[in-house]
């Protein structure tokens, strides 16, 4: 039987990573935003809202708060990427610019760490 290699991931390249990655990192924001709604507004329904704010100064919270700013980061970049190859920019040179991005993603990331 013939793998693919769309099947098998250690076949993937740069370009294919980016967009699964991109793909993810959307799923990830949605989800997140869906979740945040849904919290928001229950705790201000209840009334429990400073109660509930208070459980977000742990650790593991900050953690996924790095988390996040990291997905946010990755999927604007990359987006923006996309973006300069829609209007013709860098396309000859997509893997120096998807490198150059997430040079500065990591930079910008370092800077909210």
């Amino acid at each position: 039987m013939k793998i693919y290699a769309s099947a098998n991931p250690a076949k993937y390249k740069v370009g294919m990573w980016a967009f699964v990655l991109h793909r993810l990192s959307g799923l990830v924001l949605v989800l997140y935003l869906v979740t945040h709604l849904i919290v928001i507004s229950t705790v201000t329904i209840n009334g429990k809202f400073d109660r509930v704010m208070d459980l977000f100064y742990r650790p593991w919270v900050i953690a996924l708060e790095l988390v996040l700013i990291a997905a946010v980061l990755y999927h604007l970049l990359n987006g923006l990427r996309l973006l300069l190859f829609d209007v013709g920019i860098g396309i000859k040179s997509q893997k120096p610019l998807f490198w150059g991005l997430m040079g500065v993603g990591v930079a910008l990331m370092a800077f909210a760490i």
